[in-house]
């Protein structure tokens, strides 16, 4: 079935039902498709939602949105952090397949951004240049949150993976002019949200809605 017309809206809502399920342990419908759907998708696809997210293990994006085989166009990298070609993946995913929904997904406790944390306040020599090019990709969207720290430790890194959400979701919404296109006249929506380890709940940034 194409289902390349889904609004960003619904499937908006498709993602927080999925989520739902996850949260209330019912999960399990998309896998349990998987089966039946694969003989559908062995010459085209139609994912009604694109999510950049990041590499972390502790955050299967499939499974925390409860979706199945060719549901979802994922993209993951340490630390959600937008680059050249992740924005290309983006640009393919929604001018190919007709896909109206990008979610940028950060997650609680992140481990990019608390290196980048610690990189701001101690900086040592980062002799990878490839984590180099992490941190410094997420570096300018923390600038301003750094200097005027909270002393809580926890709560300066929960305030951070915030800001890179938003960063991250500014970024694509202004870094291509395919994705501005398609904002401006086919309702592409690019939207922020966090993901709780402790809870499994995602929750969607307001002000990137």
């Amino acid at each position: 079935m194409n289902e390349g017309n889904v609004s960003a809206e619904q499937a908006l809502e498709r993602l927080r039902a999925g989520n739902g399920r996850f949260v209330a342990g019912v999960a399990g419908a998309g896998i349990l498709a998987a089966v039946t759907r694969r003989s559908e998708l062995g010459d085209a696809q139609w994912p009604f939602a694109i999510v950049l997210g990041c590499s972390d293990s502790r955050v299967p994006v499939e499974i925390v949105f409860d979706q199945g085989v060719g549901d979802l166009f994922v993209i993951r990298v340490a630390g959600n952090v937008v680059a050249p070609s992740l924005i290309g993946s983006v640009e393919f995913a929604a001018a190919r397949f007709g896909t109206r929904l990008v979610v940028v997904l950060g997650h609680s406790s992140c481990g990019a951004i608390q290196a980048t944390l610690e990189q701001m306040r101690r900086p040592v020599d980062l002799q990878s240049p490839n984590l180099r090019s992490i941190v410094e990709r997420i570096r300018p969207g923390l600038v301003e949150l750094v200097a005027g720290s909270p002393g809580d430790e926890d709560e300066l890194l929960q305030q951070a993976v915030r800001a890179n959400i938003r960063a991250s979701v500014q970024q694509l919404r202004r870094g291509s002019r395919i994705i501005e296109s398609l904002i401006d006249q086919e309702g592409l929506r690019v939207v922020g949200a966090r993901y709780s380890l402790a809870t499994g709940v995602v929750d969607y940034l307001e002000d990137t809605l």
